[in-house]
């Protein structure tokens, strides 16, 4: 190992033991992050969910697994099980834009300032 190896490898362990020091951008990351992950994780969820029950509603119309639970015929309520989730999967895009859009809307003066400020 060469010197310019050793010694970036010395100042990469070094830096993990020093206190970072806390910046504005570090904040505005912060606010960034604050205003995209309630939409995010509400995307996530809500669209699992939606698979979940689309995929419900597809088992009953085309397995038995209705009559272990006691449909004799799965195939209306399966169909009727599946567009519901189907739905939800369609709407899921929509309503994950708009809680970002009214989140942006809510944090845009600050990091607008915040940014102008690291800009200048």
């Amino acid at each position: 190992m060469d010197r310019n190896e050793q010694d970036f490898l010395v100042q990469k362990i070094r830096t993990q033991y020093t206190e970072k020091e806390h910046t504005e951008l570090d904040e505005l990351k912060k606010l960034d992050s604050k205003v995209k992950k309630p939409a995010i994780v509400f995307g996530y969820v809500f669209g699992i969910i939606a698979a979940l029950i689309m995929g419900s509603g597809m088992s009953l119309v085309m397995t038995d697994v209705g009559s272990w639970i006691g449909i004799e015929n799965g195939l209306v309520p399966g169909i009727v099980i599946g567009c519901v989730g189907l739905i939800m999967a369609i709407v899921n895009y929509p309503i994950y834009k708009k809680i970002l859009c009214s989140r942006r809307k809510q944090y845009a003066e600050e990091i607008i300032t915040l940014s102008d400020k690291l800009m200048a």
